[in-house]
Formats: C-alpha cells, structure tokens, sequence
C-alpha cells in the first residue's frame, strides 16, 4: 500500500516561489491500477517524483507498506527504488545499446550474474511481446515497440510498483491501446501496484479502477473511476469530463431541452441507442455534441442532447436512457 500524506512541494526560481503540490493527501492499494490525471502544469509530473523521492517534498511523506521512505539513507532508498520503478513518455531507452542490452542494465547495476541477467531479460522480452527483438536498436523499432521495451526493463528487478508518467502520450490511439493492455495484463499476471499519471481521460476510463483530479497542485476530487466520471464534482473534473462544456452554447431548436448522456461502461448495442429510442418512444433528440469510444464492447464518454417537446419529454427520454445499465442522464438547465 501507497500512502501519500499531507504532501508539498515548492520550488525556488528567479521569479519568486513556486507552489507545485499543496497539501496532497491519497491512498492506493496494493495490486491497484490508479489513475492521477489533470491538465499540463497540475503537477502531476512532480507528484509522480515525489513517489520515489527523485524530488524531495518540501512537506509530508510517502509511505510504502508503512515504510516512510523519504526517511531512508540513500543505500536505502535506491534499494527501494529497484521495487518502485517508472517508464516515460519518451521511453529514455538507451540508444548505443540493443534491446536486449536496454533491459540488463538495470540487472547489471544491481550486480546480477551476467548470465542470470541475460535470461531474466530474454523471458521479460517474451512477457511484453518482442521475442524477436532482442539484438534490435532502439532506432529500429516504432514507439509502440520501444514503450514495451521499456516496461521490460521496468520490470527487470521484480519491482512491486510501476510509475508511469505520461508514458502513452507520445503514441497513437491504437498503440496506446495496445500498451494500456499491456500494463493491465502485467498487472493481473504479476500483482504489481501502477500508477498512471497522465492529461488522457481516455487512458483513465480504459484501466484503472480509480482516479485522482489533480488542479494547480491540489487534489480536488478523489474515487472510482466510475463514480468520479459519471457525476464529476469539481470544476477541473467537469472540464476534463465534459470538454463541451458545462453549460453548453451550442447550437440548437429553439425551445428544446437540454439532457446531457454519461457513459460509464455502458455495452454496446446493434443499433446507436438515440436511434433506437426515437423509434420506440419516438423522442426524435438532437445531437449536440458526443465525445464517446467504445473499449471492449463498452461505451464510454458524453453526449448532449436537445430534447424537443417539454417537460414531458425530457422526463420520458431520461426514464428510457436511464433504464439502461451504466448510462447516467442529467439536465443542463443552464446556459452560460
């Protein structure tokens, strides 16, 4: 278990003093894929070093199985960070060494045999897919690849966490993918710990099981996945959640009302739900705005819809969405 207590973190600059986290208090389970997200400068970034005391908090502590490992002698804490390892958005591999070579270093740093090191990192290479990579380059290889090169070298010393900061960021939807299964493979297989810090609600929605909103250093909204992207509390959430808006100023039908459609994992139909409900309870909605994306036969986003006909509608066209499983539906009543 992670214990994160009471954390800041303030940096001196020519400017004057930067407040990076402030006050930052989370919990995380062991075998937990956890999700920190918020947009650039949040500090998230920082939050992420400050787990591994790559950055030193100005205040709190980390605490990991009850060990508060800001405490530690540098022998101690780089012992520690063989069990708490990260991979990067730009996978930081390194470039005059094979693939193979990439993930024995951090085998032969911690004083491995060369021989048990060489067959550590040939299974590592089997475990994320590139058995056949082993003499390659770095160069050689598309993002996607390198990324999986680089969790292999982050799993070389049998870490029981793995940060992951903005590491799918660099990479294309269907790559990014690819390595969210991946990691949550990893994850199920070997019981490790994750964090994932990241600005992609996306990447968010499709692994972990809850999540922290991260704005100007502060954490402002805290929970399962599903409950905070369902009916986000916070303004930085509801930006995040909703990047049409909270209250809308799209266009419409004049009179019409507004109901905004929430999919947390809702399964995919044969036919677009809207389509169907305007086909058995003939409410002919608009569409808006949509932000949704199916992962493994789910949905998961937003729509906004304009509900014509009144109160009566909108009453009956909530009662229908709703009936179905993993869809929340709310009222705009509002317009900014």
């Amino acid at each position: 278990m992670i214990e994160i207590q009471h954390l800041s973190k303030t940096f001196q600059t020519a400017d004057g003093t930067v407040e990076a986290l402030t006050d930052v208090s989370l919990s995380i389970q062991s075998g937990d894929i956890y999700g920190i997200i918020g947009m650039s400068g949040a500090g998230k970034s920082t939050l992420v070093r400050c787990i591994n005391m790559l950055e030193r908090p100005t205040e709190g502590a980390v605490l990991i199985d009850g060990q508060d490992i800001g405490s530690l002698s540098e022998k101690a804490l780089r012992q520690v960070r063989r069990s708490v390892t990260m991979i990067f958005q730009g996978f930081n591999l390194l470039m005059q060494r094979t693939c193979l070579k990439n993930i024995c270093f951090p085998l032969e740093l911690a004083g491995i045999p060369k021989a048990k090191a060489l067959a550590r990192a040939k299974e590592l290479l089997e475990i994320v897919g590139l058995p056949n990579k082993a003499n390659a380059y770095p160069a050689q290889l598309s993002g996607g690849q390198q990324q999986r090169i680089a969790i292999a070298r982050a799993l070389a010393t049998d870490p029981k966490v793995l940060l992951c900061d903005e590491a799918t960021s660099a990479l294309d939807p269907n790559t990014t993918h690819s390595i969210l299964q991946l990691i949550r493979e990893i994850n199920r297989k070997l019981g490790i710990t994750v964090i994932i810090i990241t600005h992609q609600m996306s990447v968010v929605e499709e692994v972990c099981s809850r999540v922290a909103i991260l704005d100007d250093g502060r954490v402002v909204e805290e929970g399962p996945v599903g409950t905070v992207f369902s009916s986000p509390r916070s303004d930085a959430a509801r930006r995040l959640v909703f990047p049409e808006g909270e209250q809308s100023e799209l266009p419409g039908t004049p009179g019409e009302r507004r109901i905004r459609v929430v999919f947390n994992g809702a399964l995919a139909t044969g036919t677009p739900l809207i389509a169907q409900m305007a086909i058995e309870k003939n409410i002919a909605a608009n569409i808006l705005f949509a932000s949704t994306r199916s992962i493994e036969e789910k949905v998961y986003g937003s729509m906004l819809l304009g509900i014509p006909g009144g109160v009566e509608k909108v009453q009956e066209a909530t009662a229908y969405l709703q009936s179905m499983k993993d869809i929340l539906v709310q009222e705009v009543t509002e317009r900014a």
